[in-house]
């Protein structure tokens, strides 16, 4: 089975059904196999740019055609036999459309499979469809199965927490501008045993003035900008801490504002997403959850008082 994988989350999938793919994104990087191997799109934009430079290319790349560029070459000589897509966000993959006309040109005999999640159970429900398309069906189940127990673990830790005790939540998944994570982020945060006040269940992020947030009064803030590891993050903090009104904030006052990961984590719907809520978990109530890897998740606010 030759697969072409589009985005980093569907090869996070593929490899978890046992199978590894013939060639990926540029973004591909888990397993750290899945960098090595060909990849078949190009971004118009430098992923080492600061948060208010990657928003400025994101946008002119747009206006030009797109921020990513299929190359059709390696597509036509990798010869797949699954494309997995995705439609949720131009900005974080190639889009589907773009993809199934690149197929039809070239004339690939293929199947493409396009994901588009906004809730964890869209991203279990891709797993049995990817499982399906690759004829890994029993191993997607098992998957899948394995995932709920986990959550089920996390949630049988939190469902006694009265309403009195979740406290405000708040996820950012950009910093210039600021941008309030949706999608699946308001029930991890809810699972995890807090209140998310800033989106609804399965919402897109959008962008939102601080102003915004300093009303909503976040207890836990969580600053996970998409496609930033830890370090990117830290280098980019100022976009957020040099903001009025950052150092009043309840969750910087009180010790609990964080950085994760977001381009591994909280911002990729794959396998890894519980890990994700296992880490929101601790951050919310640790008192009743393990410490958190230090490569996932790190302390903000006592790093920038």
């Amino acid at each position: 089975m030759r697969v072409v994988s589009l985005l980093p989350s569907a090869t996070e999938i593929v490899y978890a059904l046992g199978v590894e793919p013939v060639g990926v994104s540029h973004e591909c990087d888990h397993p750290p196999d899945a960098a090595d191997l060909p990849s078949v799109v190009e971004t118009h934009v430098d992923p080492e740019a600061t948060s208010a430079e990657i928003n400025e290319q994101v946008a002119r790349a747009e206006r030009a055609g797109g921020v990513y560029e299929l190359d059709t070459g390696t597509l036509a000589a990798l010869d797949p036999d699954v494309v997995v897509s995705q439609g949720i966000c131009d900005v974080c993959a190639v889009d589907r459309v773009l993809v199934r006309e690149a197929v039809e040109e070239l004339g690939l005999d293929c199947e493409v499979v396009t994901t588009d999640p906004h809730a964890v159970g869209d991203v279990f429900d891709d797993i049995e469809r990817i499982g399906a398309a690759l004829d890994r069906e029993a191993r997607a189940a098992d998957l899948v199965a394995d995932l709920r127990e986990r959550v089920a673990r996390v949630r049988a830790t939190t469902d006694d927490i009265p309403a009195a005790e979740r406290p405000r939540v708040a996820v950012l998944d950009w910093l210039d501008p600021v941008m309030v994570a949706g999608h699946w982020v308001p029930e991890l945060v809810e699972w995890a045993g807090g209140t998310y006040g800033m989106a609804e269940h399965g919402a897109e992020s959008r962008p939102r003035e601080f102003a915004a947030v300093r009303e909503y009064g976040p207890e836990v803030l969580v600053a996970a900008p998409c496609g930033f590891e830890l370090d990117q993050t830290f280098n980019n903090l100022d976009d957020l801490t040099a903001r009025e009104g950052f150092a009043e904030l309840t969750a910087v006052r009180e010790d609990r504002a964080f950085a994760m990961d977001g381009h591994h984590y909280v911002n990729r719907p794959g396998p890894r997403l519980v890990e994700t809520l296992e880490f929101l978990a601790r951050v919310i109530h640790p008192d009743r959850f393990e410490e958190p890897p230090a490569d996932a998740v790190r302390p903000l606010a006592r790093t920038v008082a």
